[in-house]
């Protein structure tokens, strides 16, 4: 399976580190390697939603956009309620939700996820939370971490009314507390649809989780999952294709 270029941590320094928390990554088989020990990364105190009122049926859908897709569709992965989650792209149009074109920065898309949840185990809220807390930063226009373009821009897709007011009056809510020294620059954008990745960027944290990149920058994201939110975290994540 080929896989698909990122840029990897400038520096020697880094570099250094990643090879010596992974060894030989690159040349791994194809079987699943197990996951490095990672410490976890940023943790900021989100506070629950104030506004967060229940949705009514079994499963609900939320977009999500916070960089790349391979560590914000495993993060979400781990979380308890949700029922699968899917990378692919939203906010442009499906005849260019390719991932080469995506990645021209000229298409309106970003790499987003697709978080199908039961809700009546976790809120549309809670899962807001849990993206401001260990998933994104979001005073950073158009980057995350080494990634930069508006493809990699954090952004909410609300797919109802009822998502879309919850959204804004938690960016409101945490803008007034102060919780970053930047102002929040994540937008909360119209729903246009969403088109799911190339097979080979599904379950691509799970099934790769010694590729550098993942280690450096996403293995953290789930370990502070684990630490911040224990009880909405589930050990064994939810794939999108069996793994093995």
């Amino acid at each position: 399976m080929d896989t698909p270029h990122r840029p990897l941590i400038a520096g020697i320094s880094a570099g250094l580190l990643l090879l010596a928390a992974a060894g030989t990554m690159a040349t791994r088989s194809p079987a699943i390697a197990p996951a490095p020990r990672v410490d976890p990364g940023p943790i900021v105190r989100a506070p629950a939603p104030a506004v967060d009122p229940p949705e009514s049926g079994q499963t609900a859908v939320a977009v999500l956009a916070g960089g790349c897709f391979w560590g914000v569709q495993g993060v979400y992965q781990h979380v308890d309620g949700v029922k699968s989650a899917v990378s692919g792209y939203a906010g442009g149009l499906a005849q260019t939700a390719d991932y080469e074109l995506v990645g021209s920065g000229t298409t309106g898309h970003a790499e987003s996820v697709r978080i199908t949840y039961d809700p009546r185990r976790i809120s549309y809220g809670t899962l807001l939370r849990i993206y401001f807390a260990v998933v994104a930063d979001p005073t950073t226009p158009d980057r995350q971490g080494p990634d930069r373009g508006p493809q990699y821009r954090t952004a909410i897709f609300p797919t109802t009314p009822q998502q879309k007011a919850v959204a804004q009056a938690y960016i409101a809510q945490l803008s007034a507390a102060k919780l970053w020294k930047a102002p929040i620059v994540t937008r909360v954008e119209r729903f246009r649809g969403f088109y799911p990745a190339e097979t080979y960027h599904q379950d691509f944290l799970t099934r790769k989780p010694d590729y550098p990149y993942i280690v450096y920058n996403d293995l953290p994201k789930v370990e502070a999952l684990r630490v911040a939110f224990p009880a909405n975290f589930r050990k064994q994540p939810v794939t999108v294709y069996p793994l093995g």
